[in-house]
């Protein structure tokens, strides 16, 4: 890497770096260990990551940050809510929360991206300013139609007058920690039952369109599956998975031991993909189009065994030992990644990236961009209901009138934090920018408290650098916008002055 291209790099990457050296900064100043500080940032990871990864979607789409998010954790509120009046607790009640907050955001999202496409090129601005209007009604519906247009009866949710709720709602005896607390051998049951239901399904759907059917590869798959349902039913298998929470330790040699047998797995298919092949053109045809990759294969794999390795450093492994992750709460975040990954090689996800990298160019393809925005932000608005409620159940509060009041605030700082743009973000972006974020809303008031004696100094640093990298993401964003259009109107000029029409 010549010099240049090095510092483009450095400049490209300057949030991020800046970030790195106040996290560290911070982090050695406040005195704290890491065993602290890890255990804190892996509870918030938890709690926020889901509502962060939900604003990429958007700006793929070309919508910029969607300050608008917030009507999506008003959606989450107003269920969570009302299944706390009704009653319902536990996993039940969760998921029945779930389902009554989706609909509720898929509405609000369809208005939002109706009202977006109405102002196209100002979503950023009006999703704020929307979010202040919302409020309004979101006041008006927990201060005055609760109690006082709709009857409610009880003295624990509701204002002593009987109209409007309380402040704070105590979700204890409900949805706290409902999906925390699933255990890895309830996921692993549910799991292997949705296996079997789809191989059943997609067996019957083929007999149903008349198309062949690979008996022996559905036969092999639910053996398969069966065979690893089975082990669970060994003690000691069976006592690991009845816990909710796994040691970190624990996930790192999972995660090590998954790199590893995904690449033997990827390397006995290839195997058997080029033996077919072999068999087809009678042993004659060169394997050259196909190749193994070994080089990323031996990569990874050396990759899994260092990270093992580093597990054995005492200070890590301190840190490995001392931090429990709840299973199903993570599994959430993955599944998410997984999907913004697997959305981006739809037809729909294709025609998302498209209308935000030009609207005239979608348009000229016959890409409907007005339908594709709007499907963009019900995408955003649900999975933000969706997040909002996950973190919800791990607080185990609900502040019924702040709660979602920097819901927006704080995801899109941490969006910016992990060097995503107003054009540009992903998964690995947003997760890199909670844990700095995060890291360093950790951190900075204990750094202020030791520093100068008051820790108030280190929460008003973290609030003004969460307002701040949106204000420089903005700014930034305009600089960029308005630096064509200036070099546009002076070649104009520099075409009139020269008479050329």
């Amino acid at each position: 890497m010549n010099k240049r291209k090095f510092s483009d790099v450095l400049f490209q990457n300057k949030v991020v770096l800046l970030f790195v050296v106040l996290c560290i900064g911070a982090t050695i100043a406040s005195k704290q260990p890491l065993t602290f500080v890890a255990g804190e940032l892996f509870t918030r990871i938890a709690r926020n990551a889901f509502i962060v990864l939900a604003l990429i979607i958007p700006v793929i789409a070309g919508m910029g940050l969607n300050f608008g998010i917030v009507i999506g954790a008003m959606a989450a509120q107003v269920a969570i809510f009302l299944t706390t009046y009704w009653g319902l607790a536990g996993v039940g009640g969760f998921f029945a929360t779930v389902a009554l907050a989706t609909p509720i955001a898929i509405l609000f999202g369809f208005l939002v991206g109706k009202l977006f496409n109405m102002i196209k090129g100002n979503e950023m601005i009006g999703g704020l300013v929307l979010g202040y209007f919302a409020e309004g009604f979101y006041q008006l519906l927990f201060l005055f139609i609760f109690g006082g247009v709709i009857p409610m009866h009880n003295s624990t949710l509701m204002i002593a007058t009987g109209v409007g709720v309380k402040n704070t709602i105590d979700l204890s005896g409900t949805v706290k920690y409902a999906l925390d607390t699933i255990s890895m051998l309830t996921i692993i049951e549910v799991g292997f039952y949705l296996v079997v239901l789809g191989i059943v399904v997609s067996t019957i759907f083929k007999l149903a369109k008349k198309q062949a059917v690979e008996w022996k590869s559905v036969l092999g798959r639910l053996i398969a599956a069966a065979a690893l349902y089975a082990l669970t039913y060994i003690g000691s298998v069976e006592q690991f998975l009845a816990a909710d929470r796994l040691l970190l330790l624990s996930a790192v040699e999972l995660a090590c031991l998954a790199m590893v047998l995904w690449q033997v797995y990827g390397f006995v298919s290839w195997k058997r993909r080029e033996q077919a092949i072999r068999m087809e053109d009678g042993g004659t045809r060169e394997l050259v189009h196909h190749p193994f990759p070994r080089e990323r294969a031996i990569g990874t794999i050396l990759a899994a065994a260092v990270i093992y390795g580093l597990t054995y450093v005492p200070a890590i492994y301190d840190i490995l030992i001392a931090v429990r992750l709840p299973v199903m709460t993570f599994l959430c975040i993955g599944g998410l990644c997984v999907f913004n990954n697997l959305l981006m090689h739809t037809r729909l996800g294709q025609n998302m990236r498209t209308v935000g990298q030009s609207r005239a160019v979608a348009n000229a393809a016959g890409i409907n961009v007005d339908r594709t925005r709007i499907i963009a932000m019900i995408f955003s608005t649900v999975l933000a209901s969706w997040g909002q409620l996950i973190f919800l159940q791990n607080v185990g509060t609900l502040s019924t009138y702040g709660a979602h009041t920097q819901v927006g605030q704080f995801a899109i700082a941490a969006l910016l934090v992990g060097g995503a743009s107003v054009q540009k973000a992903n998964n690995k972006q947003a997760l890199l920018g909670i844990v700095l974020f995060h890291t360093l809303f950790i951190v900075s008031p204990l750094a202020g408290k030791e520093l100068f004696g008051d820790a108030v100094i280190g929460e008003y640093f973290r609030v003004f650098v969460s307002y701040g990298v949106i204000a420089m993401a903005l700014a930034m964003h305009a600089w960029k916008k308005a630096v064509p259009a200036a070099k546009e109107k002076d070649n104009e000029d520099k075409k009139a002055a020269a008479g050329i029409v």
